[in-house]
């Protein structure tokens, strides 16, 4: 039976998906479960599993291309099951075409078809197009089984552009004794280094001169869909929403002491981030507008707390949340982060996982930050910021002594909150950092 590889809805909300890149190519056999494709979103990029066990066949949308949800972009053979036998829609439908930003040109046809070969072609979509795009003939192009695949296309375009004989470099290439060593230490190709002696001869200053020119050269880093949708989002932050931050330093030798009990009576290895997770909920239930978002000209005042926290993985930055923070305990939200935490870094985010939160701690106390200044994370009226916790000289009780100290810097969009209201929310978080056991009272 054959079975249909479909764009899926990552969001409530979405309408098409962009194709990052296919991991199986066309024609490769593909196992249940095993990942197919990554696609990404606006708001996060995920490897997209093959729903069934067979081979992957009629691939119609290729890396770069934006499909509508819903849309049939693959098929997947059934074991002993051929593709003339997989009707890939109901006869009479044509399949929707992606949207995409390439155009695609109309192959030319010769009037005149290659002697020996039938006037009809089957051809896999991505050969159609591959042949399109080179304005050749499918009828010229010899196949290696029932239809012209993308592999008989590139093999046929690669055999038309050989290089005359008369006209390719000599397999030995001229130089210099020392020139090969160079040559061989610097990993240079001498057949393809331009030789300035006697000849044509490569001499050991074309090579340290190609070796130069090498290291010289800019490197271009390839960017991931993810780290891209992340640096789009950013840039829309940073450009659109007006922040202003909020410095507060505060004595957290109470919280060093509350996370050295909490750790003995819980299973789970609690974090100073488990701590502030459940002290920012508390202290957004008391400041509701810092628990807001900005939306179409209008103050959204968000009826759940949930904590997102800012995770760095492999392509760049990615925000899971921890849903109705203000309800769980100390253990429930250290297990909800590890978890978050382990499936972030290993790609295994679900959608739901980043969506709705309301507020986002920054945490980089870990990294020996002091403090930093975070970008919001629109729509969300404010992120914390957090640095590590570090001995200083301040006066307690009139006299000097050492402390843990703690540096918070709270970013606000001045559209949903204005100064007062986050110095206020700052000042009550404060005050639970200093003093959490009033969480008990």
């Amino acid at each position: 039976m054959t079975t249909d590889v479909i764009m899926p809805a990552l969001g409530l909300t979405q309408e098409t998906g962009k194709i990052v890149t296919w991991l199986k190519s066309e024609g490769q056999v593909v196992a249940k479960g095993e990942p197919l494709l990554e696609i990404e979103t606006d708001k996060l990029s995920v490897a997209i599993e093959a729903p069934a066990a067979g081979i992957l066949v009629n691939v119609t949308a290729a890396a770069g291309d934006d499909v509508p949800v819903g849309q049939v972009i693959g098929l997947i053979l059934a074991p002993g099951e051929s593709a003339l036998e997989a009707p890939s829609q109901a006869p009479g439908v044509m399949p929707a075409p992606p949207v995409s930003r390439r155009s695609t040109p109309t192959p030319a046809v010769p009037a005149t078809p290659k002697p020996g070969r039938p006037d009809g072609v089957i051809a896999s979509p991505l050969a159609a197009r591959l042949a399109a795009e080179h304005n050749l003939d499918l009828r010229w192009v010899k196949p290696a089984g029932n239809r012209v695949e993308k592999a008989d296309v590139l093999a046929y375009l690669q055999a038309q552009e050989q290089v005359p004989p008369a006209e390719q470099k000599p397999r030995h290439t001229l130089a210099s004794p020392k020139a090969r060593r160079l040559a061989d230490e610097r990993g240079i190709d001498l057949a393809a280094s331009r030789g300035t002696g006697p000849g044509g001869a490569v001499l050991a200053a074309d090579v340290l001169a190609a070796a130069s020119a090498r290291t010289a050269s800019p490197q271009e880093l390839a960017i991931s869909g993810a780290w891209r949708v992340m640096a789009q989002r950013i840039t829309q932050s940073w450009t659109s929403v007006p922040h202003f931050y909020l410095l507060r330093e505060v004595n957290a030798s109470r919280l060093v002491a509350w996370r050295q009990k909490a750790q003995q009576r819980s299973a789970e290895k609690i974090s100073y981030t488990d701590l502030l997770v459940m002290l920012v909920a508390t202290a957004l239930r008391e400041e509701v507008r810092l628990n807001a978002a900005w939306s179409d000209g209008a103050i959204i005042l968000n009826e759940e707390v949930n904590i997102g926290l800012a995770v760095a993985v492999e392509d760049g930055l990615i925000v899971p949340v921890i849903h109705r923070a203000d309800n769980l305990s100390i253990g429930e939200i250290s297990a909800r982060r590890q978890d978050l935490v382990a499936r972030a870094q290993a790609g295994k985010l679900l959608p739901a996982d980043i969506l709705g939160g309301t507020f986002t701690i920054s945490n980089l106390g870990m990294y020996g930050v002091d403090a930093f200044n975070a970008i919001i994370n629109p729509p969300q009226a404010a992120i914390l910021a957090v640095g590590r916790i570090t001995d200083r000289v301040v006066p307690v009780a009139g006299q000097p002594a050492v402390q843990p100290m703690l540096l918070l810097s709270l970013s606000c969009d001045h559209r949903v909150v204005d100064g007062a209201r986050g110095a206020q929310f700052l000042a009550y978080l404060a005050g639970l950092i200093e003093e959490p056991l009033v969480l008990l009272n």
